[in-house]
């Protein structure tokens, strides 16, 4: 899979609003659009090159991307050991997120051989996404 092809199937989720910022891709839950700027917490996003926070993954690699996907704390568990080692500049492999893991964040790196299982955890993130938006927004009435 490449970027354009998971941006498509980021943007076929219902209520996705996709923004991109210097070239990375952000899939944000907002059914009504108007979210504001501090409630925009996406629910997958794909990085494309390294930055001052996260240099990690080596993603400033030819070709090179990362997928990332947010997912409630059991789900997490269940899919990394947080405390083995991970190369996290490993391709296609299910991995905790380099800098986000602790908020149970998993990556992949050029998802190939690993797509089925990305995507799947994909309607798992965004179902955790809209629950979160339902809930908050059952709160603020």
């Amino acid at each position: 899979m490449d970027i354009e092809q998971i941006t498509q199937v980021l943007a076929s989720f219902e209520g996705t609003r996709i923004a991109e910022a210097g070239g990375d891709v952000f899939a944000l839950y907002d059914p009504r659009g108007d979210l504001p700027p501090e409630r925009q917490m996406p629910w997958a996003t794909i990085v494309t090159h390294d930055g001052p926070y996260d240099s990690a993954s080596e993603l400033d690699r030819d070709g090179v991307f990362r997928l990332n996907i947010g997912l409630p704390r059991d789900r997490f568990t269940e899919l990394v050991d947080r405390d083995r080692d991970h190369d996290v500049t490993a391709l296609d492999v299910l991995l905790p997120h380099p800098v986000y893991g602790k908020q149970h964040w998993v990556c992949v790196l050029n998802p190939d051989r690993t797509w089925p299982t990305a995507r799947a955890l994909l309607d798992e993130a965004h179902a955790f996404a809209v629950r979160k938006f339902t809930n908050a927004d059952r709160r603020r009435r």
